[in-house]
């Protein structure tokens, strides 16, 4: 039974509750990592790791440190520090073992530190009664790792069709940014599509 509730969490924020598509949350990182493949893909899998090391750490402080002693009003400014630190961590191991990739992310890299998907991935978390459930670390775990996981493959998604209307013959007035723009909404109600399923 908990195996199923967990796959339900999974299948769920990656297309039904998709933080980017669904939620509209993260579109800094979205809308500027989404030209190349590559870098798209490296963004993904760093938004992966820090949202479910985020989704851990923050559960713990939450449920044995911030409720206990009740100062839960410090929440925010305790997970925004822990979702800090853990971007430090990849941005150091990036740097480390990719530097070309860490070049062609740029500032977005940084940037995840305010993306506003890993936040409102550690606040659901404790907000969806997880703190008091049972197995309720690993559904946070599972949380995040889910959103993590739609984030990125709305990011591969966007940057699979920005690539092919680099070379696409369309209107000058509609090239870039407004082109972008068309697409991320055509994308959104492509994905509103799962909203009618059950899990």
């Amino acid at each position: 039974m908990e195996l199923k509730i967990l796959f339900g969490i999974l299948i769920s924020t990656i297309f039904i509750n998709n933080y980017v598509l669904s939620q509209i949350l993260g579109l800094c990182p979205f809308l500027g990592v989404s030209k190349k493949l590559d870098s798209a893909l490296g963004m993904g899998l760093a938004v992966i790791f820090v949202m479910s090391l985020a989704s851990f750490f923050t559960f713990l402080l939450y449920k044995y440190i911030l409720l206990p002693n009740d100062i839960v009003y410090l929440r925010t400014v305790s997970f925004i520090l822990i979702i800090a630190a853990l971007v430090q961590l990849v941005e150091m191991i990036i740097e480390k073992l990719s530097p070309a990739l860490y070049q062609s992310l740029g500032i977005f890299l940084p940037l995840i530190t305010t993306n506003c998907a890993i936040l409102g991935v550690a606040l659901l978390n404790i907000n969806s009664g997880f703190v008091t459930a049972e197995l309720g670390l690993l559904k946070s775990i599972v949380q995040g790792f889910g959103g993590g996981v739609g984030f990125t493959l709305a990011l591969l998604l966007m940057a699979g069709i920005r690539e092919r209307l680099e070379t696409a013959d369309m209107p000058e007035n509609i090239k870039g940014l407004p082109i972008t723009f068309i697409t991320a909404g055509l994308l959104a109600l492509a994905f509103l599509g799962f909203s009618g399923m059950k899990v």
